[in-house]
């Protein structure tokens, strides 16, 4: 019997997936525990259509994810930190992923995962850095980061 696999079901398929089965397994199983449905023509255009609209909508976010990242590297978008700093210029302390990432959603109102910034080398001065976000799987931006001392 060919079945439509509504959630992951262990060495037999994953969601979405269209398989034959065993008559008894499908009937006795999978359909009682609600893990699956018959595949019929009907069933089947459906998961189509229901596949065409996840790859629309993953299309959609994909291109907002390059519109952001195009916001982010321009340099007037560049996100100020103010820190408390020696007079040579040395922070006491170091900007963290977590200052980032709210000051550039008090800056430019976006929200940043701080998990998702790549800060490779510690800022523990004043200055200018550029850094890694990764904002979408497929899309990274470089942003500037500007860390001016506490007036």
């Amino acid at each position: 019997m060919r079945v439509i696999f509504l959630k992951d079901v262990k060495g037999q398929g994953k969601k979405g997936e269209v398989k034959e089965v065993p008559n008894g397994y499908a009937s006795n199983f999978l359909f009682k525990k609600g893990l699956a449905k018959e595949a019929t023509a009907a069933t089947v255009s459906e998961l189509k259509g229901k596949k065409k609209a996840q790859e629309k909508q993953e299309a959609e976010i994909l291109e907002e994810a390059k519109e952001l990242k195009n916001f982010l590297e321009k340099e007037e978008n560049a996100i100020e930190i103010r820190s408390k700093s020696a007079d040579d210029g040395r922070l006491f302390g170091s900007v963290t992923t977590k200052q980032i990432a709210s000051a550039a959603k008090k800056q430019l109102d976006i929200e940043l995962d701080k998990r998702k910034i790549e800060l490779n080398v510690p800022m523990r001065s004043l200055g200018t850095q550029k850094m890694d976000v990764k904002i979408h799987p497929q899309v990274v931006a470089e942003i500037t980061v500007r860390v001016l001392p506490e007036k």
